[in-house]
């Protein structure tokens, strides 16, 4: 009888329906392989869950979730998928809304959820961000450019002799997207968070502005000669020869290496501006499988991974900016997570929708030729975008 006892006791204690949940995951880190890892036994210790971690790259995750899925072959979830892959996705059928698994977001960056959600429905838990920023070198600019005019200032003191004030390679329409946003232009018109697609913004007064500034960075205050890219502005910066410089995260290691006393900030409100300087933002997060068997198994995984000490571990393991509010509290002593985490919140999420892929090439032509001479005719270079992206779009 006692032994019967014991048995039952065993048969209770091990769940009756545990699932095994099959992860794709893009990282190749060591340690973030590690995190992952680590995560997933947490998880099956507290659920029964096992977890099967697969590695595949990040390239080629949407489209295999696409072929795979309908056919229950796919994952259970992915970890992680960019945003401006979510549209495709959602429209293919294959994720899964998360909005009833989610019970509060209240501890996620806005900018964050807001990047996860497609056509008002959430599809992701974010979990890490990314946007540029203002990296300047405090040992030519002591304190943070508050202002343009302090921001200008700063930039022309430090030009000359070798040595540049400012530097971003101004034909990179990403790293700019700042501007635009600040004098009200916009790649989609955004409606209670649904991108209306039929509503195309670079072309309007906001962007030709933007590109006049842009020109006068190069031709007017003579900052920024031709050629610029963003490899030559990193170099230069980690030389110690460039006082400030627009970049991302993904340049840090190299900076932190050459001992740059740094400092990170937003580039300040541009003269006659009506917004402020808010860059695009790319945010990864946790999506599922809408084919899984095993949706709320996965859901319970996911929340486990966007939580503060699992993003706190995170970053630890590979510097990754969390999105979750407490996270970054507690990482309030790093400059780095800081300082691109104001910039993160300040941004705006690169449109997830399958019609940005119609707005890249048209709007990134538009943006070099505008900055090739002096004062070209802005409104006529975009006018000839608009009709390229909204041919490209139909």
């Amino acid at each position: 009888m006692k032994k019967m006892l014991v048995l039952l006791s065993l048969a209770l204690a091990t769940p009756a329906s545990a699932a095994t949940l099959t992860v794709w995951s893009h990282f190749t880190d060591a340690a973030e392989v590690s995190w992952l890892r680590a995560q997933a036994d947490a998880y099956t210790k507290s659920t029964g869950n096992k977890v099967t971690i697969v590695s595949l790259p990040l390239d080629q995750i949407p489209d295999k979730l696409i072929q795979a899925a309908p056919k229950g072959q796919g994952p259970d979830m992915v970890v992680t998928l960019p945003q401006d892959r979510l549209g495709q996705l959602s429209s293919a059928g294959v994720v899964e809304p998360m909005d009833r698994y989610v019970v509060s977001k209240t501890d996620l960056d806005r900018t964050a959820v807001q990047a996860m959600t497609y056509k008002g429905k959430l599809f992701g838990l974010p979990m890490f961000a990314e946007s540029v920023a203002l990296i300047y070198n405090k040992k030519l600019v002591p304190r943070a450019p508050t202002t343009w005019n302090e921001f200008l200032g700063a930039a022309q003191k430090n030009t000359g002799n070798g040595r540049f004030g400012f530097l971003v390679d101004l034909t990179n329409a990403y790293a700019n997207y700042g501007f635009f946003s600040a004098y009200g232009s916009y790649i989609f018109k955004n409606n209670g968070g649904t991108l209306n697609v039929s509503d195309v913004g670079i072309a309007n007064a906001g962007a030709a502005r933007a590109l006049a500034l842009m020109n006068d960075l190069r031709f007017k205050y003579g900052l920024i000669p031709e050629g610029v890219s963003a490899d030559a502005a990193k170099s230069a910066f980690v030389d110690g020869r460039l006082a400030m410089v627009v970049t991302g995260p993904w340049d840090m290691g190299d900076i932190r290496k050459a001992g740059i006393d740094y400092g990170i900030t937003t580039i300040p409100t541009p003269p006659g501006a009506t917004g402020r300087w808010s860059p695009f933002v790319g945010v990864q997060g946790v999506v599922i499988n809408a084919y899984s068997r095993n949706k709320a198994a996965a859901a319970q995984f996911a929340r486990a991974l966007a939580t503060s000490p699992a993003q706190l571990a995170f970053n630890q393991a590979g510097g990754r900016i969390p999105v979750s509010l407490a996270a970054r509290t507690r990482l309030k002593a790093d400059p780095v997570v800081t300082g691109f985490s104001r910039a993160i919140s300040a941004g705006t999420p690169m449109p997830n929708v399958p019609e940005m892929g119609a707005v890249w090439g048209p709007w990134g032509s538009a943006v070099a030729q505008s900055v090739q001479k002096a004062s070209p005719n802005y409104a006529t270079i975009l006018a000839a975008a608009l009709k390229e992206i909204k041919g490209n779009i139909k």
